[in-house]
């Protein structure tokens, strides 16, 4: 039998790296990045990447490779991981993917549609139309040529509307046509998921605590450097959680006080958005609901047992 892929998931601080290193030093395991923010490397502090100690405990892979100036998408990522996950398997290891995005995740378990990069006049035409239309009558539009697009897009998302629009345009088929044609890499027999989801007042404690720490620990630095390289705003990086208010701070536009109380605010927003999406994309993936590391990985094991 082939080793089995380990996919653990859950929001911001939730104890997911305690158990991915538990689980690699049982197991042998090799341990795969699958948080958005990590993958760059101008922000080790402020993205909770592994610490050195805890990189020295197993192989790691896709962890600070990409460059702040860079934007990688899911099919990026993805295209990544899979050669990745295959040569620990062809070595006889387990892959162990551990982060906070979802999508990742979804992209190996459901597919990843093959959707075409649209040229830049299509971009601007979509762009265009949702200016002159407006969100309301955009979605109306939209909904003619992609209903299910239309309804799943939430309120207020402009990329991910425009974007369906441009797909559109530029394949003469539907973004959800296009996503229900897609065929999952991983087979359902060969990976198991788990979700780690504390109760939300002690995950919240923990998002505060930790970000305290990260203002403490060289975030801010890591912050000046990468404000000062000038990078699109856009760009994957810059929206890292705790970048916009430090940057804030360090500008004179609000104290420390009050950077490291919007930061926590918005960190714990972003947990809550995780674990709801967790809760609606993954319902039956088992769920670690214990708070410290030792009841966590108690229950990791019983949930995971065959």
């Amino acid at each position: 039998m082939e080793p089995r892929i380990w996919l653990i998931g859950g929001p911001t601080a939730s104890g997911k790296t305690a158990i991915s290193l538990r689980l690699a030093r049982e197991i042998g395991g090799e341990i795969v990045n699958a948080d958005s923010i990590q993958l760059y490397g101008d922000l080790a502090i402020l993205s909770a990447r592994p610490t050195p100690d805890e990189l020295a405990q197993a192989p790691h892979h896709l962890f600070g490779v990409a460059d702040g100036g860079e934007a990688w998408s899911v099919g990026a990522w993805r295209r990544a991981a899979l050669p990745i996950i295959a040569d620990i398997r062809a070595r006889g290891a387990s892959p162990i993917l551990v982060g906070g995005t979802g999508l990742y995740f979804r992209s190996l378990t459901h597919g990843l549609a093959d959707v075409p990069q649209a040229p830049a006049e299509t971009r601007a035409k979509a762009e265009a139309a949702f200016e002159t239309l407006g969100e309301i009558a955009f979605r109306t539009r939209l909904g003619e040529v992609d209903p299910a697009a239309a309804a799943r897009i939430a309120p207020g998302d402009r990329q991910r509307l425009v974007r369906a629009w441009e797909v559109y345009l530029a394949a003469g088929r539907s973004l959800s046509d296009l996503q229900a044609a897609t065929i999952a890499p991983l087979a359902p027999g060969d990976w198991r998921g788990v979700v780690v989801e504390p109760p939300r007042d002690a995950l919240y404690a923990r998002c505060d605590a930790r970000l305290a720490a990260m203002f403490e620990a060289g975030a801010v630095e890591e912050v000046k450097a990468l404000m000062a390289r000038g990078l699109d705003p856009a760009l994957p990086v810059m929206k890292a959680l705790g970048l916009r208010e430090i940057a804030a701070w360090q500008a004179g536009e609000m104290s420390q006080d009050a950077a490291l109380a919007a930061a926590q605010q918005e960190t714990r927003r972003y947990a809550k958005r995780q674990a709801t999406w967790f809760r609606n994309q993954t319902p039956d993936w088992p769920r670690i609901s214990a708070t410290g590391p030792e009841e966590q990985w108690r229950q990791f094991l019983a949930l995971s047992a065959p």
